[in-house]
């Protein structure tokens, strides 16, 4: 691949619904440029971005994939991002990388919840983004239906259809382009086209839509506003002139139609990318911050600038090691380039410098300012990190990756894989910054969180691939708590004799509850006169603190709880520190007498949504005995506040998708401790005394 310069390269995103075509529209993109001699298929796992066993075993794109191919003089570097909402996550890093998006649209189903989520995300990080309405092979496609829908969806987006499609008893035959009124029908293999002369009906056609299309155009720039006030009307040279601004501004947003699978109609929309769509050049600047001062600093779109770049994506190869997937910013990268990680302060040398092709690693010579390139290796670089020129160092906003939703305890298939367990989360953190992982310190359990039940399979699933390691997902345990309510003197006497030395220690301790929660567990001394002595009071203490992790009604952590030790007796031989941590365990266990409760967590959960589904997550909320704080209006909906136990929301994340056909979503964040209500503490104390029972 030769060198480019970086008013010749463009970065262009695949966004969309899943299973609107992304990936086999790439793979077309690939073929009908000659960058591959065949199109694969995401159906037998042969297409260049969906190559993880994940991905082919499911038919479905699970991670960021690029492939770069060369048209017209230009670099185009495609990047496929998964459309399926447990992989949202994926879009955050790639959207960084791209300076303009395509937005995937089926011309049979019309825009669906991906389309929505897609056009809001672009739109609100001002990305430039086009439709393209795909599958006009299928039965019962409709682009008029498809492009009926964007404007009513949204209808504060200037739409501007720039093709047509032909159709011939429901066959896609062929495209018009409205700013020239010319007429193509396919006539080849990599879907090749010939001119026909232009229907009458589609000439009426394309006067309907002319006067919003030199609208669009002559609206994005002064100079052709003017001449169109002048001339009424504007040549297809100038049109493209004004789109193109206007698509560089966010202003206009083209729509392309084609049908990916046969390969009809890409190449011309590879030609609109050339022709309409913004270079990295068209951004100007890229903002970011001075790490040793916090102030803001920029860095121009220049090959001769100081060299910056961001890693995007992180892949963990078995083979390869640690790849990073990174957009040069400013400067040139080769191969003898050292930098600095500016988030970590470590120093570098780039080694080796290629470009990816979905599992392929193509080595160049360099990559300049704008380009979208690949180094291998980098030990101490992570996702999201910047490498920079150490002697003019910058940190670039960190992406956005959404918060997880759904938690699961990963337990092991293999008796001593536990720590292995945690090292290979880690590993894939690496990949995939949208999971967390942690060991809860009540239950032990080492959770994973993530976007969605299927999110959390895949991880496992790689574990098992890439590492070796076989473990099973089940429904975390709740860390519930006890607590008492009253407060009781409680006395604990151990005596025991058997030859030689025996063993006494004896206590009176008043335990009461910590009503304000300021503490989970409080040790006050109020001995005199010695009756317990002063060795032995923290031994009393420590038996006290030893034994309240495991409470008295259900063997759950006992908190909130204050303990005044102020009587007690002792033996001048027999007593000891064990006597006495013995004697405060005796004296804990009587807390069953002080109206002992369990408490559990309660998170509060923000959860936006469309204002028809209301009803449906109100009600759902309560049946989860969820309280409702608060409903605020939102853009696209309502935001519904609400207060709810955490073992009704576990996988809170699933339902309301099918709640809301995914149009919902939520946070959620620790909020305290509550009294679990009787009926349900006593299914929970008896599944504990059962678990203990089988134990």
């Amino acid at each position: 691949m030769k060198d480019y310069q970086a008013k010749y390269l463009r970065n262009i995103a695949l966004v969309g619904h899943g299973g609107e075509g992304k990936t086999t529209l790439t793979e077309a993109f690939l073929f009908a440029s000659g960058t591959i001699d065949r199109m694969g298929k995401v159906e037998d796992g042969s297409a260049t971005t969906d190559y993880d066993p994940e991905e082919v075993k499911r038919s479905i794109s699970i991670s960021t994939a690029v492939a770069p191919l060369e048209w017209k003089n230009h670099k185009i570097t495609l990047i496929d991002i998964p459309g399926y909402f447990d992989f949202i996550g994926e879009m955050g890093g790639a959207l960084s990388a791209a300076d303009a998006a395509l937005v995937l649209v089926g011309a049979v189903s019309g825009v669906a919840v991906g389309t929505e989520k897609a056009m809001a995300v672009t739109g609100a990080k001002h990305i430039p983004r086009a439709v393209v309405v795909n599958s006009m092979d299928r039965e019962n496609a409709n682009f008029d239906k498809g492009y009926g829908e964007l404007k009513e969806t949204f209808p504060g987006v200037s739409f501007a259809p720039l093709m047509l499609p032909i159709m011939d008893k429901g066959a896609f035959v062929g495209y018009t382009i409205t700013t020239t009124g010319k007429s193509y029908q396919f006539a080849g293999k990599k879907g090749e086209v010939k001119e026909i002369e232009t229907s009458q009906a589609m000439k009426d056609r394309i006067e309907e839509l002319m006067e919003s299309l030199v609208e669009a155009a002559a609206g994005a720039d002064d100079e052709l506003m003017e001449k169109f006030f002048e001339e009424g009307t504007l040549s297809e040279e100038d049109m493209l002139k004004g789109l193109s601004k206007g698509i560089a501004d966010g202003d206009v947003t083209p729509v392309f139609c084609c049908a990916a699978v046969p390969c009809l109609g890409v190449s011309k929309i590879l030609d609109y990318i050339v022709d309409v769509f913004p270079s990295p050049e068209a951004k100007g600047v890229t903002v970011g911050k001075n790490p040793k001062d916090g102030s803001e600093i920029s860095r121009p779109v220049d090959a001769s600038a100081p060299f910056s770049a961001q890693v995007f994506k992180t892949l963990a190869d078995p083979f390869v090691g640690k790849i990073s997937l990174l957009k040069v910013y400013s400067g040139t990268l080769t191969s003898d380039t050292t930098f600095v990680n500016a988030n970590n302060d470590k120093t570098a040398k780039a080694g080796s410098v290629s470009v990816m092709r979905g599992k392929k690693l193509i080595a160049v010579d360099k990559l300049i300012a704008g380009d979208i390139g690949v180094l291998t290796k980098l030990q101490f670089t992570a996702t999201g990190d910047t490498l920079c020129a150490a002697s003019d160092p910058i940190v670039y906003p960190f992406p956005e990756f959404p918060q997880p939703c759904i938690s699961m305890a990963v337990y092991a298939k293999n008796k001593g894989d536990e720590d292995k367990i945690f090292s290979s989360l880690a590993r894939l953190t690496e990949e995939d910054p949208s999971f967390t992982i942690e060991k809860d310190p009540v239950t032990t359990e080492t959770i994973i969180s993530g976007q969605g039940e299927m999110h959390l399979d895949v991880l496992v699933n790689k574990m098992a691939s890439k590492f070796g390691v076989g473990c099973t997902l089940q429904d975390p345990k709740i860390p519930y708590r006890e607590t008492i309510k009253k407060s009781i003197k409680a006395e604990g006497r151990h005596k025991k004799q058997a030859g030689g030395h025996g063993q006494f220690g004896h206590c009176w301790i008043e335990f009461e509850p910590i009503l304000d929660g300021s503490a989970e567990f409080e040790f006050v001394d109020k001995v005199v006169g010695g009756v317990v002595p002063r060795n032995f009071i923290p031994s009393v203490e420590k038996g006290l603190r030893e034994n309240l992790p495991k409470g008295v009604i259900a063997g759950y952590p006992l908190v909130n709880i204050r303990a005044t030790l102020y009587d007690g007796s002792y033996h001048p031989v027999d007593s000891s520190e064990m006597a006495f941590k013995t004697a405060a365990r005796l004296a804990l266990k009587k807390c069953v007498d002080a109206s002992p409760c369990l408490l559990e967590p309660v998170y509060k959960l923000e959860v936006t949504v469309p204002d028809e589904y209301m009803g449906d997550v109100i009600g759902d909320m309560n049946r989860r005995r969820g309280r409702i704080m608060g409903m605020d209006q939102v853009e696209g909906g309502q935001k519904v506040t609400a207060e709810v136990p955490l073992s009704e929301v576990f996988k809170y994340a699933t339902d309301l998708r099918a709640m809301t056909q995914a149009r919902g979503s939520f946070v959620k964040e620790f909020v305290r401790y509550e009294e679990v209500p009787a009926q349900v503490a006593a299914k929970i104390i008896a599944n504990a005394k059962l678990d203990d029972d089988e134990e």
